[in-house]
């Protein structure tokens, strides 16, 4: 009989982390989870808790820390940072980081230290600290699989073409709620129409970016660092079916590239359940005879109108502190316009203020990404908020 594999999930209670619980409850019998960890949501936690049996948890409040403990006796319960790292060290087979925002890099590091394969859902780690992952991965031996849905489709295209000359990676992207708009129409945006994506159920955070086309930029520097491949040979597709994830074309112009329905519980299984594939009977097959799999269109981004895509790439190119700068601005600034403290067009807007800060030259050290990450939260709060 096979032995489960084990498995660790950071950010258990958020969108990816529920669709995790959906994928190990389909295969119970290949899965098994170890610990669990959350932010605030104490009484999803305590659902997954109660159904999974996890060896241990971590939550981010002391309070919510002691509520837990006194209500499931012999269970270990930490909390704050070192609970999240002693989350990410615990004896696993898999680490499942879906974790929001650059509060993931460290966890990743010390998962990669103790020896874990990274299930990876937290673009940020590779945004601001991707030559670091990248070089420990490497020592350590460690795979770090893609769950975000395009790097998910890349890697599978790769499949059997490791070593084989890439001319680019074709990076799809379904243009969010405002495809076609130009940018006097963004100046009207509210949180509440750029919540709405066409075709994924996502975070706020990520439906944000997702809807500035900023959640592309990210993902631009997430698959340069996952598949060792420059940004100029990068192309993004506007892509408004979401039926192609993403792909490669290879020097001989051949394009390989993943099809499916918009599921996220695909690439989720397919990072838990690597090399094998699982049968996923409640995920709706690809039709291709009606639906949206009968026209696909594509289309070049308005880097013009929507110009969060272009500093993305811009912050990349000039390297040194840019891109962390980058990330952390946006993170600050998408949340003030999800608290009605800014306009659409402030994210951008502000981001580009911020990046006249950045230095260039050689890529920081890890005390290095988190200061700047720091000042950065602190000088878009004073200045521009």
């Amino acid at each position: 009989m096979q032995e489960k594999k084990r498995i660790t999930v950071l950010g258990s209670t958020g969108s990816i982390g529920t669709q995790t619980m959906d994928v190990i409850r389909a295969h119970a019998d290949r899965f098994q989870i170890v610990g669990l960890a959350c932010g605030r949501n104490i009484a999803r936690l305590r659902e997954q808790i109660r159904e999974f049996r996890p060896s241990f948890v971590s939550v981010q409040e002391k309070s919510d820390r002691d509520t837990l403990a006194s209500e499931f006796p012999g269970l270990p319960v930490y909390y704050g940072e070192e609970g999240l790292l002693h989350a990410a060290e615990a004896d696993c087979d898999i680490v499942l980081n879906s974790l929001m925002g650059i509060r993931g890099l460290l966890p990743t590091l010390h998962a990669i230290d103790a020896g874990h394969d990274i299930a990876l859902a937290n673009k940020e780690t590779l945004v601001t600290g991707g030559h670091l992952v990248m070089r420990r991965a490497e020592e350590h031996g460690v795979k770090i699989l893609p769950v975000d849905s395009e790097h998910s489709a890349i890697f599978q295209s790769l499949q059997g073409n490791r070593g084989k000359k890439i001319r680019r990676i074709l990076l799809t992207c379904s243009g969010g709620p405002f495809r076609g708009w130009k940018k006097e129409q963004l100046s009207e945006v509210t949180p509440e129409m750029a919540l709405v994506n066409p075709n994924w159920t996502m975070g706020k955070k990520i439906t944000i970016d997702s809807a500035t086309l900023m959640n592309k930029g990210l993902e631009m520097i997430e698959a340069k660092w996952l598949f060792n491949v420059p940004m100029d040979r990068i192309t993004v597709l506007i892509h408004p079916e979401s039926i192609v994830h993403s792909g490669v074309e290879f020097m001989d112009t051949a394009v390989i590239a993943e099809l499916g329905v918009p599921d996220m519980r695909v690439p989720i299984s397919v990072a838990l359940g690597y090399p094998d594939r699982m049968e996923m009977p409640s995920i709706e097959p690809l039709d291709f005879f009606s639906g949206k799999a009968r026209n696909l269109h594509f289309e070049e981004p308005d880097l013009d109108t929507f110009d969060c895509l272009k500093i993305a790439q811009e912050a990349e190119a000039f390297g040194g502190s840019a891109p962390v700068i980058l990330n952390a601005a946006n993170e600050v600034l998408v949340q003030a316009f999800l608290d009605r403290r800014i306009g659409f067009l402030s994210i951008p807007d502000g981001i580009r203020k911020m990046l006249r800060k950045a230095s260039s030259g050689e890529r920081p050290s890890l005390s290095e990404i988190l200061e700047t990450d720091q000042e950065v939260r602190r000088c878009v709060k004073q200045d521009l908020l």
